[in-house]
Parts: C-alpha cells; sequence; structure tokens
C-alpha cells in the first residue's frame, strides 16, 4: 500500500516568474564564481538551493552567452577565465524593479528636469533588461501608485515651477565645489538680494529644495530654499573644502532636526499609523496598558500643533507645555472661524 502524499502548499510558478527565478540565479552565479573560483556544483547547488544538474544547465547558458568558463580536475571546480569583465551593469528582477521604482519617486519632484532625467533613466534601464524581466517589472509599476494626491499637487506646481533645473546645477557646484551667484527673494520681507554662496549641501522637505552654504554676503551659513532664487550663475572658480563641516550635525545644532523635546501619548489604536507620520527622528518609545508614548526633537512648534490636528482626540501632549498652548490657541482660532461662518440655508 502506498501512503497518500500530504497536500503541500506550494504555489505554482508560471513560465514568466521562471525564467525570472533563472535570470536572477545566473546572474548571482556569474557574480559568485567570479568572485569565489573553483566552486565545485555541490557547492554552488547548496549555496543556490537548487539540484547539481540545474547548476550544470546554469553553467552551459552561461557558456552560450559567451562567459569563458573553465573546469579545473585538480579541484573539481569551476572558474572564468582571467581578464574576463562582467558588463558594466548587471541586474536583478528585484534590483531593477527597486531602482525603476526609485525614479517614480524622482518624478514626483515638481523640477521638471528631474523628472525628464527619470525618464530617461528608466527607458535606459529597462532598454538592458531581458523581455521576462520588463514584462514583470511593467506588471508591478502598472499596479503601484506613489501618494495619488501628491500627484495633483506636482502637476499644479509644474505649470509655473520656480526650481527647474536649479537642483541638478545646484548639485553639480556642489561636487565641483564651484561658488554660485544668486538673485534670493524673501517673499515674507518682500525682499530681493544678490548672493555669492558656496553651496555645501541640499536638504528636500516634503514639498521643496533648500541649500545649505556658506553665504558671503551674511559672512555665516546659511539655508536658501531652491524656489526662491531668482537666478542662479555658476562661477568657474573653486572655493576651498569646508573640512569641518557636517551637514547633520549643522542640522541638528541649527534646530532643523532636533531642538524642542516633544512627548506625544498615542492611544494605541492609532498609533502604528501615528509613527509613520512622525515629522522627526523617534528618539525614545514606551508602551503602556492604552497607550504608547513617543518622544523625538523638533524645533518648529506651530508646524507640530498644526500636525496634532489629524489625531482628534487620540493624541496628549505630554511636553513641552508651550506645545498644548499653542494648540489650544489654535482650536481657539478654529472656533472663531466656526461662529463667524454663515449658517446653512
Amino acid at each position: 500500500m502506498f501512503a497518500r502524499r500530504a497536500p503541500t502548499d506550494e504555489k505554482k510558478t508560471s513560465p514568466e516568474e521562471r525564467t525570472l527565478n533563472k535570470t536572477d540565479r545566473l546572474f548571482a552565479l556569474l557574480i559568485l564564481i567570479q568572485g569565489k573560483p573553483n566552486m565545485t556544483t555541490r557547492h554552488l547547488a547548496e549555496h543556490f538551493g537548487v539540484s547539481r544538474r540545474t547548476i550544470f544547465r546554469d553553467l552551459q547558458s552561461l557558456e552560450k552567452s559567451g562567459v569563458p568558463l573553465t573546469y579545473a580536475e585538480d579541484s573539481g571546480g569551476y572558474e572564468i577565465l582571467e581578464g574576463y569583465q562582467l558588463p558594466p551593469l548587471m541586474l536583478t528582477g528585484r534590483e531593477a524593479a527597486v531602482l525603476l521604482l526609485g525614479t517614480n519617486f524622482v518624478k514626483l519632484q515638481t523640477d521638471a528636469s528631474l523628472k525628464k532625467d527619470a525618464d530617461e533613466v528608466s527607458v535606459k534601464i529597462k532598454s538592458i533588461l531581458p523581455q521576462g524581466i520588463r514584462d514583470y517589472i511593467d506588471r508591478v509599476l502598472n499596479r503601484t501608485v506613489l501618494d495619488p494626491y501628491w500627484l495633483n499637487t506636482v502637476t499644479n506646481a509644474r505649470e509655473d515651477d520656480a526650481e527647474t533645473g536649479k537642483w541638478v546645477q545646484i548639485s553639480e557646484a556642489i561636487a565641483h565645489r564651484n561658488p554660485i551667484f544668486v538673485r534670493y527673494h524673501v517673499a515674507s520681507r518682500d525682499e530681493t538680494t544678490r548672493r555669492r554662496i558656496d553651496p555645501l549641501g541640499l536638504i528636500y522637505y516634503s514639498d521643496h529644495w533648500t541649500l545649505v552654504g556658506y553665504c558671503h554676503l551674511r559672512k555665516d551659513i546659511r539655508s536658501f530654499r531652491l524656489d526662491q532664487m531668482q537666478e542662479v550663475f555658476t562661477m568657474s572658480e573653486r572655493f576651498s573644502t569646508y573640512a569641518d563641516f557636517d551637514l547633520q550635525a549643522y542640522l541638528e545644532e541649527k534646530g532643523l532636526g532636533r531642538r524642542r523635546r516633544i512627548v506625544l501619548r498615542f492611544h494605541k489604536k492609532i498609533y502604528s499609523h501615528a509613527r509613520r507620520r512622525i515629522p522627526a527622528r523617534i528618539e525614545e518609545e514606551r508602551t503602556g496598558e492604552t497607550d504608547k508614548t513617543v518622544t523625538f526633537y523638533f524645533e518648529n512648534l506651530d508646524y507640530i500643533a498644526n500636525w496634532l490636528l489629524q489625531f482628534g482626540a487620540s493624541v496628549r501632549i505630554v511636553e513641552p507645555p508651550e506645545l498644548r498652548e499653542k494648540l489650544g490657541q489654535l482650536l481657539g482660532q478654529m472656533q472663531d472661524v466656526l461662529q463667524e461662518s454663515p449658517p446653512l440655508t
């Protein structure tokens, strides 16, 4: 009597998935043999979790594609002839999907020139991929949407984009240590000044880019929004390296990352949602019976007060007391607006 074979939960793979898995394995096999020559088929089979027969077929596929494999009889292993170089870009399906997803993030920038560059990068990456992987990636990306509400904001912003081309120009100046000359407008003071700046770093916030650099007018390191730069000129000379400048340390020192200690207590039911939206690095988390207490540092209490409105009565401010006052003022202003609103007819 034969024992009945127990059913398995093993998922059947499609021809496209099998092609993708084999392509990924061939890439990895080629890199492994080049990095660790004289590996036997037994070792290779154990490494990839497949049979030796599969490894033999993979080795034949590599040879047919032009890889000069040799067999060392003394060790029983395989190696690649000296002098053979891998093609300049070797990507697995997963790596290619991650790269192309990254280009989609870049396309969300309001700078139209960045979107154009991202489109060209996507075309180049796809052009070197086998058809099976291209089809797989198209299926993934066609079912992936990055912030559908932000897409409308980006589309509207590009119609009158003040940042177009500036990111590329300034990033190149940073890399080559070229000073830039800008005409800078501060809307809050309705003031326009001309500045010579040694660009040191770029920071991206949710809706704009900011340059950190040494301002020769103010004789100090300052921050400048790219969308407030009316003109940017790159100078041909080079400035000396600011060896002691640390961008992250500068941000923290200036309070752009951590100045005021914020302690909030969230109801457990919404904490996972709130945690993903905390606009700073989390320093500490404590778990209570029905709540989660989180600590982080942030400079702008007005921003945090507005940010807290989305959580309603599910959050309590532990400290600082000034934040409670600002939230109370904000709620009072909202109450005044409601009272002044005309009744519905």
